[in-house]
């Protein structure tokens, strides 16, 4: 006898993972189907860093703020362990201090503050001790560890709330009532496609009218430096990256700079993100390469471009390596889309790399639509 569900979840990711957490909260019957035996793509592979401060600031910015709430109220029931809280992010030039000058000025910057080199050295002596640059403090950011917060979420949410789960199955056709699997027939009365960066599958039309593309990106494990970091740690290479710096108008004169003097990092989509896990070791990217079809090939040089961005934003001599690995997501000109190919159904798809920022915010937006 077919199960009858009240919505089904095509992908197992973190968007798919929170319109199910959504959903069940809401009293919905729920089935998640994930054509891998776990998931394996953007959501394990990135910071697992759950961002807001710069987040572009009519879209996703308040989705961020909405997610992080989310992540840190579902984490210690889903033994999901917070590894650090917060955002650094270093300045080097009188164009970086104006952007954040301006940044904590706007509604984005309520409760971040600028941190003078003094200051930053009494409260975190170990990871500026040979720098002298003034930092933006935010308060707001969380970091999980991608790679386990995805299964254990997966796994609270079905063992606490009863979504089923139906991995190694490929959605085939998806026309509420009926959704034809790999495995057979699925009956839900709706249906949200979360596919990550498959374009061709389901929904290709819908899809591709947004034009997307995919970004693969370079990403080190290296070695623990020997204490802990406060928090995460940006350069100022992310404020010309992300969009609530980068669209200040003061932005103009920096990206000017770093388009003179870093044109190797700017070819490459370098900036710098550095995270730490609990065993100490830090997670370390990222840089950005775009095709429909990126090559399986890691670039030296990209590799290369970031340890010199850590060393630059840190004033430390980056840790070895013990693990590389490329991350690859959607990339489309708006953060993210949804779309109605029928009344009962909808495509959620984030083409920014903002998958664990926005999740929660965005699938409470797509379950009141449906």
């Amino acid at each position: 006898m077919t199960e009858h569900y009240d919505l089904a979840i095509i992908g197992g990711g973190i968007i798919g993972l929170a319109h199910a957490y959504v959903a069940v909260k809401r009293g919905l019957s729920v089935v998640v189907i994930e054509r891998e035996a776990r998931a394996n793509g953007a959501s394990i592979r990135n910071f697992g860093f759950i961002t807001v401060s710069g987040q572009a600031r009519e879209t996703v910015w308040p989705l961020a703020r909405r997610a992080r709430d989310v992540w840190a109220e579902i984490a210690a029931p889903a033994s999901i362990g917070i590894e650090h809280r917060g955002l650094m992010l270093t300045a080097r030039y009188p164009e970086s201090l104006a952007v954040l000058e301006a940044f904590v000025h706007t509604e984005m910057g309520e409760e971040c503050a600028l941190l003078s080199p003094k200051q930053l050295r009494a409260h975190h002596p170990q990871i500026c001790a040979r720098t002298n640059l003034t930092t933006l403090w935010s308060p707001h950011e969380l970091r999980v560890e991608s790679r386990t917060a995805i299964p254990k979420l997966t796994e609270w949410l079905r063992d606490r709330w009863g979504v089923t789960f139906m991995a190694q199955t490929t959605a085939l056709t998806v026309e509420p009532p009926h959704i034809e699997t790999s495995r057979g027939e699925v009956s839900a009365r709706r249906a949200i496609v979360c596919p990550g960066d498959d374009f061709n599958t389901l929904f290709p039309e819908q899809i591709m009218a947004h034009r997307p593309t995919r970004c693969i990106l370079t990403m080190l494990r290296l070695a623990s430096p020997g204490f802990a970091l406060p928090a995460g740690l940006m350069s100022d290479l992310g404020l010309v990256r992300y969009a609530g710096y980068a669209n200040l108008p003061e932005a103009a004169a920096l990206k000017a700079r770093l388009s003179r003097d870093y044109a190797r990092h700017l070819a490459h989509g370098v900036h710098l993100i550095i995270v730490q896990s609990a065993d100490g070791s830090l997670v370390v990217g990222d840089s950005h390469h775009y095709d429909l079809t990126p090559a399986p090939f890691a670039s030296a040089e990209s590799e290369a471009l970031i340890l010199n961005e850590f060393r630059a934003a840190t004033g430390l001599t980056p840790p070895p390596v013990t693990e590389r690995w490329t991350g690859v997501y959607s990339s489309a000109e708006q953060p993210y889309f949804i779309d109605t190919p029928s009344p009962h159904v909808r495509v959620v798809m984030v083409t920014s790399g903002a998958g664990a920022s926005m999740s929660f915010g965005l699938a409470e937006l797509v379950i009141d639509s449906l």
